[in-house]
């Protein structure tokens, strides 16, 4: 909170101080988890945002062939249907085929395994819905909906800026299957 209280701080002090004048703050940060800070003290609600979509199934192609990965059409189809074409998933998914020398497909059918290359991810996403139950029974509504439901604003809000969902005015879908899939067994209890 103190950094970004600092850099909400520069972000002002370039519009009133000669010097700072010169100084241009540019922040890249992925909104895994929505982080409540005072209105005056966000470095986040001031600038431009930018919004950055999934990736088409052409650019998960050429990312993948800048890994050195030839991918065949079942693998494509198969790991943009599971991510969705979310940049760090398809950059994870990459990454570990490369250095692992495992075949994509492999990877992808226990992805949601606990040994599964995207665990980690997954366990960190269930332990912030965790901490907040009210996201974790709306969420859970969402995995088992087959249709686009209504949510509210600030839920919406919240797992909107987690990544696991897609917003079209008040109503959500699931961001992807891989979360379907594994929040759909873990959030049983809420």
């Amino acid at each position: 909170r103190d950094v970004l209280t600092l850099l909400r701080l520069w972000h002002e002090e370039t519009r009133d101080i000669g010097a700072w004048r010169k100084l241009r703050l540019l922040i890249v940060h992925s909104t895994d988890v929505y982080i409540p800070l005072h209105t005056n003290q966000s470095p986040f609600n001031v600038g431009h945002s930018l919004e950055l979509p999934p990736f088409t199934p052409v650019q998960v192609l050429e990312l993948g062939r800048r890994h050195g990965l030839q991918l065949s059409s079942e693998e494509l189809t198969q790991l943009c249907k599971l991510v969705g074409g979310f940049p760090y998933l398809v950059r994870l998914a990459f990454y570990e085929a490369m250095t692992r020398n495992v075949p994509l497909l492999n990877l992808l059918s226990v992805a949601t395994s606990e040994t599964g290359i995207y665990s980690h991810h997954l366990y960190m996403q269930l332990w912030h819905l965790q901490q907040n139950p009210e996201l974790a029974i709306a969420y859970r509504q969402l995995v088992w909906a087959t249709e686009p439901i209504q949510i509210d604003q600030v839920s919406g809000f919240k797992l909107k800026s987690m990544g696991l969902i897609h917003l079209e005015g008040d109503r959500a879908t699931v961001s992807c299957e891989l979360y379907r899939q594994y929040f759909s067994d873990q959030l049983e209890r809420f």
